[in-house]
């Protein structure tokens, strides 16, 4: 079975998702959200289609360590997603990711218009592949 991680944000939703082993996060998309009911049905069928046995979704946290109105709204869209898919949601502190994806991306040489394309993609991978690492410890 597969993990899914999730970079939850007001526009966009980016994807990632893991080897068979666990072991590597590959970015899938940039999901432009439409509503609340669109985006679980896309994200369920999603996570069903891949085999998907545990979602992870980036936590907001500030910087001091506690939980913000962005990490509150993000609890309750993963209390609704894990309803929905019936599948287990769990949170990682996501502190600083969106900061590495936009370095990576600016060293790669990726142009400011294209970066905000899949900014979220590959925060959610960095999401995913921090969690991959942590769980393998």
């Amino acid at each position: 079975m597969r993990k899914m991680a999730l970079d939850y944000g007001e526009v966009r939703i980016g994807i990632a998702f893991s080897d068979l082993l666990n072991i590597i996060a590959n970015g899938y998309e940039s999901y432009t959200r439409k509503n609340l009911e669109s985006d679980l049905n896309y994200l369920t069928t999603l996570a069903r289609t891949h085999e998907v046995d545990e979602i992870i979704l980036g936590l907001p946290v500030n910087m001091d360590g506690s939980e913000g109105e962005r990490a509150q709204a993000t609890r309750e869209f993963g209390d609704l997603l894990g309803e929905k898919s019936n599948i287990k949601i769990s949170y990682l502190d996501e502190r600083l990711t969106s900061v590495s994806a936009e370095r990576l991306l600016i060293e790669a040489d990726v142009r400011r218009e294209d970066r905000k394309k899949i900014i979220d993609k590959v925060a959610a991978t960095i999401i995913l592949q921090n969690y991959l690492d942590m769980k393998s410890k």
